[in-house]
């Protein structure tokens, strides 16, 4: 029954991207003092959701939304800071706040998940 409301759809696509994102941005952590070690990251959710066939955008005039990007895939992709002398490109600092934002997004979607859940509850007259 959830699965058929496109908002808990929405909600569980970032709770998995946020996921594996998360899982991308602990490898870089990880791996902050490998010599040539490349920082990799997700691209943003709302360009992978809207690749994969989720919430499309509608064409309002002639020539809006001309260029949008659309990604059929989440692939990681490069992005790191500054290149150290071990040709490591991990910046600390940035993935612990790429973490924090991806640790608010996932506490996001489970919060829109409990509240369509008591929602639902609360029209079928099931307040507990």
């Amino acid at each position: 029954m959830f699965e058929k409301l496109e908002i808990t759809r929405m909600a569980q696509a970032l709770a998995a991207h946020s996921g594996a994102r998360l899982a991308t941005i602990a490898q870089n952590v990880a791996n902050a003092d490998t010599p040539q070690y490349r920082a990799m990251d997700l691209p943003e959710f709302s360009k992978v959701y809207e690749g994969q066939g989720g919430l499309q955008l509608r064409s309002t005039r002639p020539g809006h939304l001309i260029g949008a990007e659309r990604l059929s895939s989440v692939t990681p992709v490069k992005s790191g800071g500054a290149m150290a002398p071990n040709g490591n490109d991990v910046s600390l600092d940035l993935q612990m706040m790429k973490s924090i934002e991806t640790r608010q997004s996932h506490e996001m979607a489970l919060a829109v998940y409990r509240t369509t859940s008591a929602i639902i509850r609360t029209s079928l007259g099931r307040n507990g």
